[in-house]
């Protein structure tokens, strides 16, 4: 594979990363399997593995962790954190506290002294950003992580972080990992000029919209078991926005089977070509779903493809909502945009 360099960090990166959500006691139990999946991506290219300390309760790293002892150096490891990882309330958010415990734990989990990329898995309204950054910015100096970033950041919080940093001397983002599909083209319109105007790697998630663009909900397949149940709003079929999704996975598999190529090769081609995109998240259950990823990893798509694509989702926007996976709490916390009602003006 290409290499491409991930920001501004002189690090170089394979167009496809592997991510490792999918192992654990979520999904693939078998670590053997797990570690042999693993090792095929790296003997494939692919040199960059995302995974977090929640996904699986830890399990994911220590999956990764083993499947790479004896080729760390030949991996660029990215991990997050900031999603509970117990009871006690503290032990969540991006709080100073909590991660510099946090990587404590991940570094163990995964068997190494250093973390390359340490990512902020969301926003976290209750901590200022200028003691993340801190914080984050105190363990590049330890040399427990080599640089740091974020997911999911709206890029006015992208903003206000470079300006912190800029202020205070703090190292500032280098990263940002948001989700991204021909579904959902929202990052277009703010996110990745931003990213860009900051010179931030960009690894986009869900480049198949959760299995959409891979054909899988395609023909009427039922919806109520799996990520599906658990997720309604994204996949419930009776629903308006999925009804138009419905539609438009119809519309783009004739593109692709215009062009000769699968649908998921179709999808993941358009995630990566974006030039505000570094490397598009690939997170194979099986090793079949690794061989057929990577068997379309070279697919470039022609101008014609892509205006075609744009004909069905036009860019900068989303057919459903709800794949942002990001909604300010100003927004889904009603007492925050609406006066008490005692001091409301009748004007």
């Amino acid at each position: 594979m290409h290499m491409r360099v991930l920001g501004g960090t002189g690090i170089k990166v394979s167009p496809y990363c592997f991510g490792a959500m999918n192992f654990g006691s979520w999904a693939n139990t078998d670590p053997e399997d797990a570690s042999r999946i693993i090792n095929a991506a790296l003997d494939a290219g692919i040199n960059f593995i995302d995974t977090a300390d929640r996904y699986s309760e830890g399990q994911s790293e220590q999956i990764v962790g083993r499947a790479i002892k004896g080729r760390r150096d030949d991996v660029v490891l990215a991990t997050k954190f900031h999603g509970p990882m117990g009871e006690d309330a503290n032990r969540q958010g991006n709080s100073r506290r909590w991660m510099v415990r946090a990587v404590e734990d991940s570094l163990r989990r995964l068997d190494t002294d250093h973390i390359d990329i340490y990512q902020m898995h969301r926003p976290d309204p209750d901590t200022d950003i200028e003691e993340s950054l801190s914080g984050l910015t105190d363990l590049v100096r330890a040399g427990k992580i080599r640089a740091f970033g974020s997911s999911t950041f709206p890029a006015e919080m992208l903003v206000e972080a470079h300006w912190a940093s800029q202020r205070r001397g703090f190292e500032r983002l280098r990263t940002e990992q948001p989700p991204y599909s021909i579904l959902n083209r929202t990052i277009e319109s703010a996110v990745l000029p931003t990213t860009q105007r900051y010179g931030m790697g960009v690894l986009v998630w869900s480049p198949l919209a959760g299995g959409w663009l891979s054909g899988k909900y395609r023909g009427g397949v039922d919806m109520s078991t799996g990520r599906a149940a658990f997720l309604p709003t994204m996949f419930d079929p009776t629903l308006p926005e999925n009804k138009r999704k419905i539609e438009a996975v119809e519309e783009l598999a004739k593109i692709a089977a215009d062009v000769g190529v699968s649908l998921t090769h179709l999808a993941m081609a358009f995630s990566i070509a974006h030039p505000g995109v570094t490397s598009a998240i690939i997170g194979p259950r099986t090793r079949e779903h690794l061989d057929d990823l990577v068997a379309g990893a070279d697919l470039v798509l022609d101008d014609e493809t892509l205006d075609r694509i744009d004909a069905v989702v036009a860019p900068g926007t989303a057919i459903n909502a709800a794949d942002s996976f990001y909604t300010p709490r100003e927004i889904s916390e009603t007492a925050l945009r609406r006066r008490p009602a005692a001091t409301r003006s009748a004007a």
